[in-house]
């Protein structure tokens, strides 16, 4: 059973001893590579805004590619609830008896509190001028993202790409082929999920673009004068779904518990903290209050470009699929 615990904060709901009755919980919340930091602000606000009385609790995080972490609660990992990047790992656990299958229904949103999008991450400058989609497929520019067959980042980004070029070359599946055959050749490291992505370009100083989310590289370079941020004026719409592991907490009494967390992603409170870390979401207040930090891009969706994500799971990613066809040319 696979276990990574990268975070775990305990606080005492209220300011008062808790009663005798009260009973102290513990959850964990199963999340993509690069939401430690988010989830370990949201994880304090949460519990402060409990009622006193309800006794002690400990939220667990556990973090790497989406994927991976489906797999993991497939074969054991004991999570309460997931906060994915992708709808197609929340869907394994739906169609596994882990997650309702009306799971999409039980949240607002289609389940997702925020999204994102893939945009770059560049050194301080830009010396490569590296400004869109194209940049990436062109001789000596070296290209980082996460591999799509581990993590929903890299599939976002394969995705974007893909669907960027089908419009850019009026549908013609012969020059996009050329195109995403010409960027995969372009990346120097496929790591497993976004932050081993990230960590490869900053720590590792390999590439001239990182592709993530615009959240992460937002995060990263607001910190780093050594990087930089470009949003492409096209995008794919990055929904990040949420569901309660019921097959789990039902078991273990959790399921209140974790729902509640996931509404508490929802409020005011918890759209201000997934917006400070440059997420962007829906709340309009909020929305508003953070309306110049986000340049308006044209999002492409996965169902408009793909038919479905089912469908863009089969064609490009499965074994033998559109991806491996390209990486072997």
């Amino acid at each position: 059973m696979l276990r990574q615990f990268a975070t775990a904060i305990t606080i005492v709901g209220g300011t008062f001893a808790a009663p005798a009755h009260a009973q102290n919980t513990e959850i964990l919340n199963v999340s993509y590579d690069i939401a430690r930091e988010l989830y370990a602000a949201i994880n304090p606000a949460y519990i402060e805004q409990r009622g006193e009385g309800e006794g002690e609790l400990t939220i667990n995080q556990s973090h790497a590619g989406s994927s991976k972490q489906a797999r993991a609660i497939l074969q054991g990992l004991q999570a309460d609830l997931v906060t994915f990047n992708q709808v197609l790992d929340v869907q394994v656990l739906a169609d596994n008896g882990f997650v309702a299958e009306n799971w999409q229904e039980q949240f607002p949103n289609n389940a997702s509190p925020y999204y994102s999008l893939p945009a770059f991450m560049v050194r301080e400058g830009n010396p490569k001028e590296i400004d869109g989609w194209d940049d990436l497929a062109r001789d000596g520019v070296s290209v980082i993202f996460p591999n799509p067959k581990t993590s929903g980042n890299g599939r976002y980004t394969y995705l974007a790409a893909w669907a960027w070029a089908m419009n850019e070359f009026g549908g013609d599946e012969t020059k996009v082929r050329d195109y995403m055959t010409k960027v995969l050749n372009n990346v120097e490291v496929f790591d497993t999920g976004g932050r081993g992505a990230t960590t490869t370009f900053t720590e590792r100083g390999i590439g001239d673009v990182l592709v993530t989310f615009e959240a992460e590289a937002l995060n990263i370079a607001g910190e780093n004068d050594d990087y930089a941020t470009v949003v492409p004026p096209q995008s794919l719409l990055a929904e990040f779904p949420v569901a309660v592991v019921e097959k789990v907490a039902s078991q273990r009494g959790t399921e209140e518990i974790a729902r509640d967390y996931l509404d508490f992603l929802y409020t005011p409170k918890g759209q201000e903290i997934l917006a400070s870390f440059n997420n962007r979401v829906h709340d309009e207040a909020v929305v508003k209050a953070n309306a110049d930090r986000f340049p308006e891009v044209e999002l492409y969706k996965v169902e408009d470009v793909f038919g479905s994500w089912e469908d863009a799971q089969e064609t490009h990613f499965a074994s033998g699929g559109v991806l491996d066809e390209l990486q072997r040319q």
